[in-house]
């Protein structure tokens, strides 16, 4: 089973496709192959290969657009693949400051000062 992209596209209410979103690799998260046959191990292995490994000290968050979900269900032999979208925001921020640090330059003609933004 499977569905197209222009079906999942036309499904969401707002959705978050732009073409910066591909430039960097996804992070892979594998479930459930941790099992000791030999035909999981080496699944895990063609898909761990398929995607350059990503080093968790050096990497930029901001670069991480994407997640790549892949879950092995040992019972019915199936494989479920997902593809999120990932997308960093500030917390803890005021909503004046949020909009700033993500590119969002607000309208200040109604203040007087930058100190009544923050």
């Amino acid at each position: 089973q499977y569905s197209l992209i222009k079906d999942v596209v036309s499904s969401l209410k707002r959705h978050r496709m732009h073409e910066q979103q591909f430039t960097h690799h996804p992070l892979l998260v594998l479930s459930n192959f941790g099992l000791q046959q030999i035909q999981v191990k080496l699944m895990a292995t063609m898909f761990q290969n398929m995607f350059p490994s990503i080093n968790v000290h050096r990497v930029n968050l901001n670069n991480i657009k994407r997640c790549l979900l892949i879950t092995y269900n040992p019972e019915t032999q199936l494989l479920d693949f997902r593809h999120y979208s990932v997308k960093v925001v500030p917390v803890g921020v005021s909503k004046g400051l949020k909009k700033l640090l993500q590119d969002k330059f607000p309208n200040m003609s109604r203040l007087e000062d930058i100190s009544e933004l923050l």
